[in-house]
């Protein structure tokens, strides 16, 4: 299997499946000499990890990360950082009822036909659980870019959305409910319209918008590497994410050019933001803002016809433990990744000068 890595300069490769031993990942590119706020990576990873509260899955992990290279006496030495988290509350019995069939919608059917073998366990490798990973090399790319800001929230869970800008929001109210909304009204809703589809056996999508603040200008490499390609790549490669937007993003296309343009103050800031802090592909200081769309998780509790492995239909019904809405644990997993782009155009943007 190909495509477990990512990043250039500053980059990350993850291994391992959900229900086997362990996860883990190994950080190249990593300057010496940083001193790592262990506190504040294991924090990142439990703001993702699963049992946090009553409208996610219920199955519980400490996600505790232990670092096997790379770091001596609390610093960066240069060198690969490999990392691991195990696995200490696996249910693969509850898997046991697709071993020969295909969930709707899930990588069981294109893992099976490209591979000629799947881990029908949680869904092996193709499992959001891999994503733990990449919060750990995210928390270490913050520590590396400090002083920029990554603020990410669930801006929309159904049909119930945020109708105020980013601007008009107090993001130190993010972590403050468990649907990790920073408007308190919208976070009601959405945490009662979860409850409501969990009940269903159901399940919901959403949306996570984040803003980066404080981004020098000139992060981002034309012609291929503009910094928006590498941010929607990292963000389409987070599972169940089906869009990504930035600056005006569709609603540009509505309007026109007298009134997208973003005119220019006299110290090189613009009056306006629609190009979202990117120009030709290149950061120009302003707020970076961007939103990711995530699709309902594909695992229900209803009864559902698909196929098995001979091709017959048939009926199944999920089991075990799921989210009935991945948005609110989603949130750490795209600063992260956000956190990886910006890290790595930084280093490459030091090579410069």
């Amino acid at each position: 299997m190909a495509g477990n890595s990512y990043g250039n300069i500053f980059k990350l490769t993850t291994f391992g499946e959900s229900h086997g031993e362990a996860i883990g990942g190994v950080i190249d590119g990593c300057p010496p000499g940083l001193t790592l706020d262990f506190e504040a990576i294991q924090k990142e990873l439990n703001r993702r990890k699963p049992g946090q509260s009553e409208i996610v899955t219920q199955r519980k992990e400490a996600d505790t990360v232990e670092f096997l290279s790379g770091i001596f006496e609390g610093k960066t030495t240069g060198t690969p950082i490999g990392f691991f988290i195990k696995n200490a509350n696996q249910k693969s019995k509850d898997y046991s009822h697709i071993q020969d069939v295909y969930r709707p919608s899930h990588a069981d059917f294109t893992y099976q036909n490209k591979y000629g073998i799947r881990d029908y366990r949680g869904g092996g490798r193709s499992s959001a659980r891999e994503t733990a990973c990449r919060v750990v090399a995210g928390a270490i790319a913050k520590q590396v870019i400090k002083d920029i800001q990554i603020h990410a929230f669930t801006s929309s869970v159904g049909e119930i959305f945020i109708d105020k800008p980013y601007q008009a929001l107090d993001f130190s109210k993010t972590e403050n409910n468990i649907v990790r909304c920073p408007d308190e009204s919208s976070a009601e809703k959405m945490i009662s319209k979860i409850k409501e589809i969990r009940k269903e056996g159901d399940t919901i999508g959403g949306t996570i918008t984040c803003v980066l603040q404080n981004v020098p200008i000139g992060l981002g490499e034309p012609v291929f590497d503009k910094l928006q390609a590498e941010l929607g790549k990292a963000m389409l490669s987070i599972n169940a994410v089906k869009g990504f937007e930035y600056g005006s993003g569709f609603c540009g296309a509505k309007m026109k050019g007298s009134e997208h343009n973003d005119l220019f103050n006299e110290d090189g800031s613009t009056k306006s933001n629609l190009s979202g802090g990117i120009q030709g592909g290149i950061s120009n200081g302003m707020d970076i803002y961007f939103r990711v769309a995530f699709k309902p998780v594909a695992t229900i509790m209803q009864k559902q016809e698909t196929i098995n492995t001979k091709g017959e239909i048939v009926e199944m019904q999920g089991k075990g433990r799921h989210d009935p809405c991945v948005v609110l644990r989603a949130v750490p997993i795209v600063e992260a990744m956000a956190a990886l782009v910006i890290a790595d155009f930084f280093l490459l943007n030091k090579l410069y000068k």
